[in-house]
């Protein structure tokens, strides 16, 4: 093995969890998780040689898997529908099991893929804490526009998860 594939599988173990919550929030079904997965380890296996460190290998990571989860949807067709409740306070953090915080969790992601693509991404950005700066940068658009944008999508998530109760 390479030291530059060795670099590789060390960054990928790193920040496999923003891989894994890309894939949960853009499908539903555990085999389209597990596809979805593999497809965007694929991508940034394929686009590493391109990866020059001018930014973080998070953020290049992130531009990536949520790329591919958009083209992975699209092509793909594949679609889930589900429900929950307000979102402000479903911050992805670790902590240890608790059952109450799994279903309001799991909940929330059946919300989420009722979302179109773009609006998952901001969704994906507001849980994560990115700044307008760092979603701006990242979408490539203005930080006015991220504010309108995210302000939307979050609307659009807060009716779905109320039209649910």
């Amino acid at each position: 093995m390479t030291s530059s594939e060795q670099d590789f599988l060390e960054k990928i173990e790193k920040h496999k969890g923003i891989i894994f919550k890309i894939s949960k929030m853009y499908m539903h079904e555990k085999d389209d998780r597990d596809d979805l997965f593999q497809e965007i380890n694929y991508q940034v296996w394929k686009a590493y040689p391109s990866f020059r460190g001018e930014s973080e290998f998070s953020t290049w990571l992130y531009r990536i898997a949520l790329n591919t989860a958009i083209i992975f949807l699209k092509s793909e067709k594949k679609r889930s529908f589900i429900a929950n409740e307000d979102f402000s306070n479903y911050k992805i953090v670790q902590e240890e099991y608790n059952l109450e915080k799994e279903e309001k969790l799991s909940a929330m992601y059946h919300a989420i893929h009722q979302l179109n693509p773009i609006d998952k991404a901001f969704i994906f950005y507001y849980l994560e804490d990115f700044s307008g700066k760092q979603i701006a940068e990242q979408m490539g658009i203005s930080e006015g526009n991220v504010r309108v944008k995210m302000n939307r999508a979050k609307n659009k998530l807060k009716d779905i998860l109320h039209s649910n109760k």
